[in-house]
C-alpha cells in the first residue's frame, strides 16, 4: 500500500518514497515528481488516519473521497472551490456527505477535502479504498 501524506506548511500531497534514520523521503504527487526530506519537526499525516466529522461518528477520509468520485464520476471536482461562496461549497458538501456536521466542518476543510480530491484523481488514484483504507477493512471485504 502506498502512503499519501499531507505535510503542514507545505502545499499538495507527497508519497512515502523511503524512510532514514531522522528524517522520511517524500516525492511530490504532481507533475514534478520531485523528492524531499520530510523531517520530525514537519508535521506529516497520512490521509488514512484522516476522518471527517459527521452527527454520528467520524467518518475515515478515503469513504468522503470515494463519496466525491462517485458524484464526479472519478474526473475533478465540478465546482470551483477556490472561488465559488460558502453558502455553494457547503450545499456541494451536504450532497457528497448529507450528515456532516455543520459546526466542526468548515468551509477551509471541504476546499482543502476538494484539493486532494483533484490532486489524487489527476495523478491516477481513483480507488481510494484501495489506497487509503486499513487492512483489516479490506480483509472484512473479501
Amino acid at each position: 500500500m502506498e502512503t499519501i501524506l499531507s505535510i503542514a506548511g507545505k502545499p499538495g500531497l507527497y508519497k512515502l518514497v523511503s524512510r532514514g534514520k531522522q528524517n522520511l523521503i517524500v516525492e511530490a504527487i504532481d507533475a514534478s515528481h520531485r523528492r524531499q526530506p520530510a523531517f520530525a519537526s514537519d508535521r506529516v499525516t497520512s490521509l488514512g488516519d484522516i476522518a471527517m466529522y459527521t452527527d454520528a461518528e467520524d467518518i475515515p477520509l478515503w469513504e468522503v473521497l470515494t463519496k466525491v468520485g462517485e458524484k464526479e464520476g472519478s474526473k475533478k471536482a465540478s465546482i470551483n472551490y477556490k472561488k465559488c461562496p460558502s453558502s455553494e461549497l457547503r450545499d456541494y458538501f451536504a450532497e457528497v456527505l448529507p450528515s456532516y456536521d455543520r459546526d466542526r466542518v468548515h468551509d477551509s476543510d471541504i476546499k482543502k477535502l476538494l484539493q486532494w480530491y483533484n490532486i489524487l484523481v489527476e495523478n491516477g488514484y481513483t480507488d481510494f479504498k484501495a489506497t487509503f483504507a486499513p487492512e483489516e477493512e479490506k480483509e472484512e471485504e473479501k
